[in-house]
């Protein structure tokens, strides 16, 4: 919201500077973006009378000048402007003035006696561009004819006036014009308000327009009335254009101008229609399928209308027995534009619902004022007010016959009221309010309120759409309060160290371990695009999470693992160089699980847990003298993992998962008291996801469950043995099927005690006929450690446990020792 101070103060006339001002106004939520003079900082600048304008003797394009200044003699200067003459009144620098540096940054321009072709020149008549004032430089600024010579042209065209830009929340749509912003400085600062004043037009004809409004969820309220016999040749009044440059309007046409003039004003958009322009009568409705129409930008947009349900209503429109007129709340059509063959008009200003305009003019990709406006809400009270303020004006400076003001009034939204607790404003504010305090408060915004024990039950004006809830009331008393007034007090609490989990590791300790071993943490979105989702997931439309009001299409649904976003970083890194790649991430999946039910940090019917998940891409080690280069493989993964979960100990076994390799893919099982615990996924990347992903080499994926591998349980101390231990290998050949996990698993199930680890340490696979196994077996070695706490071992026990172990594989896995 841009604005001049004296057009503020015509309003509200506080007894504060401008500066104070800005400051009052920041200080109470509307933020001075910038202020700043209506034209930048130059001296000895006059206003001036051509009184002679003649040939330069050897220039075609300059004139030799006589110039009054009203220094008492007269001035010679040479001046270029194609518009320069006798007797009109410009802008005159004087010897040593100072002008506005040509590009930002730059030196002033210092004014001199010189010569031009030979003829000496005492001065320089400016333009408005010169001045600050503008773009024009066609030609000298011509000023009003009763413009006094001699006057300091900063105080003639009142060129220090301050210029404030609001930056305005999007709740403060009441802001949106100098109504406005003079009722938020008059409950500021508490000076008197003067509302506009104008003597309403009596009528001279009785012609109506019929309208009939379809739809009240597109318009709650129209009003219009006709005009008949108007100039739109007239001249837009000065202060009205000089009001709507320093706003940052354009003057267009006088009967733009006005209505723009309003708008600003009073916060109502409004329209004029040439009447002769339309056919028939007039109705307000949604668009209907395969209408199109060209507007005031020259832009021609296809509306769309219901879909097949009959819910989707893109567009309203106000339309005549032809077709669409002018884009609801959003701008009109080309078609009825005034122009200067304008007579007879008819004026509108209604209430379009906020709903009805949101993220419509988006949609067509432009945005006006208008719009800005109408989708915040505008006061429905105020239209046909507005209208009557238009309508004195255009009479004033159009002339015309004005006809009777149809207002339908269909659909205003009621303001519903509002209760505030003390007690609660006191806790939120954090300061110590009375009731004396909030009510002057109150009074100065003008609510209507009421007050019941503690509590004010607060009625919001019609203006006011930003007033639902409690917080806003107690927002209102802040606002008003002073932010700066309220004191910054630290908070006091007496802060107990709560002891560190024994049972549980923290989440830090993990990804530290991941890093030592050369991953990199990765942060990605909770979100995901649709495509992912399902090849990653194998997801059905059913499954997939959708977000209601995605920030992106690729931010469309909620991701059930981290392999997408991680997915992602890599392609991203491999983009920019990287050739071997270590990725990890904790974060929450999102699940649907109707077993879920509504309690604190969960919500019914979804699953959210914790993963922690990564990728390893490229070779095994960094390149080296050291060491053969190979890609990193499934084995590579599963040591990382086993060293980052010490001492939980996890084993893998063979399933298929959609993302994942058939064959080199496969469940990390956690390894409990109780049995065996499914927590994730390890493997290749899905050869047809490596194409989709356009990847050189699949990467290898992993993904736990966080809770689960947090858990550590309490640490169990044991007595250090005096006693040696004893290792001793066995060695049993097995069909190449049997997985050596199958063989650990039947050793351990002997629960053996004096068995203190079994460790693989060799696998031969024999040739083909080179040797006494058979092609489809294997040999594999364990290492067996024993100890006895209590007592040297005896060979006799040693030998006991190793035929127990034997016998064990012998039965569950058809082993024979080697």
């Amino acid at each position: 919201m841009q604005f001049s101070e004296s057009w503020l103060r015509q309003y509200v006339n506080p007894s504060l500077d401008s500066n104070a001002l800005g400051h009052a106004m920041t200080m109470a939520g509307l933020e001075v973006e910038e202020q700043h003079s209506v034209a930048p900082p130059f001296t000895k600048i006059v206003v001036a009378q051509i009184l002679s304008a003649e040939q330069h003797p050897d220039a075609d394009r300059l004139r030799v000048c006589k110039v009054d200044a009203g220094t008492g003699q007269e001035l010679q200067i040479v001046c270029g402007a194609p518009n320069a003459r006798a007797g009109i009144k410009i802008p005159c620098a004087m010897v040593g003035a100072e002008l506005p540096p040509a590009e930002a940054g730059g030196k002033p321009f210092m004014i001199k006696v010189g010569k031009l072709r030979g003829v000496e020149s005492q001065g320089m008549l400016c333009s408005g561009r010169e001045l600050g004032l503008g773009d024009d430089h066609e030609g000298i600024l011509e000023l009003p004819a009763d413009a006094p010579v001699g006057e300091d042209i900063r105080q003639y065209l009142n060129l220090d006036d301050q210029i404030f830009v609001i930056k305005l929340t999007p709740n403060k749509a009441d802001c949106l014009s100098l109504m406005g912003m003079a009722r938020e400085v008059s409950a500021i600062t508490g000076a008197a308000l003067c509302a506009p004043k104008w003597t309403p037009v009596n009528v001279s004809i009785q012609d109506k327009l019929n309208v009939t409004v379809e739809s009240t969820d597109l318009c709650g309220r129209f009003a219009g009335r006709v005009i008949r016999g108007v100039n739109p040749k007239a001249k837009t009044p000065d202060w009205i254009i000089q009001r709507l440059c320093n706003a940052g309007q354009r003057s267009i046409s006088p009967l733009v101008d006005l209505s723009n003039y309003v708008m600003l004003e009073m916060g109502q958009p409004t329209h004029v229609f040439d009447i002769d322009k339309l056919t028939g009568d007039i109705s307000v409705r949604w668009a209907k399928p395969g209408e199109t129409l060209e507007l005031l930008n020259g832009q021609t947009v296809t509306l769309q209308g219901p879909d097949s349900a009959g819910k989707l209503q893109d567009a309203g429109v106000v339309a005549d027995q032809s077709g669409p007129v002018a884009l609801a709340g959003i701008m009109g059509g080309n078609h009825c534009a005034v122009t200067d063959d304008t007579k007879n008009i008819y004026v509108e200003a209604a209430y379009w619902q906020p709903s009805a305009i949101q993220g419509r003019a988006r949609r067509f990709n432009f945005s006006t004022d208008a719009a800005h406006r109408f989708e915040r809400g505008v006061d429905p009270q105020n239209a046909a007010n507005c209208l009557e303020y238009l309508t004195a004006l255009i009479v004033e400076v159009c002339g015309g016959q004005v006809g009777p003001i149809d207002d339908q009034v269909l659909a205003i939204p009621e303001r519903k009221p509002v209760k505030m607790r003390l007690a609660r404003a006191e806790k939120v504010i954090g300061i110590p309010l009375t009731q004396e305090v909030v009510a002057d408060v109150f009074k100065r915004l003008g609510f209507e309120f009421k007050q019941e024990g503690g509590a004010f039950v607060v009625t919001p004006p019609s203006y006011r759409f930003d007033i639902e809830i409690e917080e806003d009331l107690i927002e209102e008393v802040a606002r008003m309060y002073g932010f700066e007034n309220i004191p910054d007090v630290p908070p006091v609490s007496s802060l107990k160290m709560s002891a560190k989990a024994e049972a549980k590791r923290g989440v830090h300790l993990l990804r530290q371990r991941l890093a030592l071993q050369g991953y990199q943490e990765a942060v990605n979105f909770g979100f995901t695009d649709l495509e992912s989702e399902q090849r990653l997931a194998a997801a059905t439309e059913k499954d997939v999470i959708a977000v209601l009001n995605p920030i992106a299409s690729q931010y469309g649904v909620m991701r059930s693992n981290l392999w997408g976003g991680l997915l992602g970083n890599l392609k991203s890194s491999l983009n920019r160089g990287a050739g071997r790649v270590r990725l990890f991430e904790t974060g929450r999946v999102f699940k649907r699980d109707a077993s879920v039910q509504e309690e604190a940090g969960k919500v019914a019917g979804f699953h959210q847990p914790q993963q922690l998940g990564g990728l390893a891409y490229g070779s095994f080690v960094p390149e080296q003298w050291a060491s053969a280069d190979r890609a990193v493989d499934f084995f590579d993964v599963k040591g990382d993992l086993e060293r980052v979960l010490d001492p939980l100990q996890f084993t893998t076994e063979a399933a298929v998962h959609p993302a994942l390799h058939p064959g080199r893919s496969a469940q990390i099982q956690l390894v409990t008291p109780a049995g065996k615990q499914n927590i994730g996924w390890i493997g290749e990347l899905h050869p047809g996801l490596q194409q989709a992903y356009e990847l050189p080499q699949a990467p290898v994926l992993f993904e736990m469950d966080l809770e689960a591998i947090r858990n550590l349980g309490i640490p169990q101390p044991e007595e250090l043995s005096k006693f040696p231990a004893v290792q001793r290998d066995l060695a049993v050949v097995v069909k190449q099927a049997v997985s050596a996990q199958t063989l650990l698993d039947a050793m351990n199930a002997k629960k053996q005690t004096l068995v203190k680890a079994i460790e693989l340490f060799d696998e031969f696979k024999p040739k083909a006929g080179s040797s006494s196994m058979a092609d489809d077996e294997k040999s594999l070695a364990f290492r067996v450690t024993l100890l006895n706490p209590q007592e040297t071992l005896q060979d006799a026990q040693i030998e006991a446990v190793m035929t127990a172990l034997l016998s064990a594989l012998e039965k569950n896995c058809a082993a024979r020792l080697r």
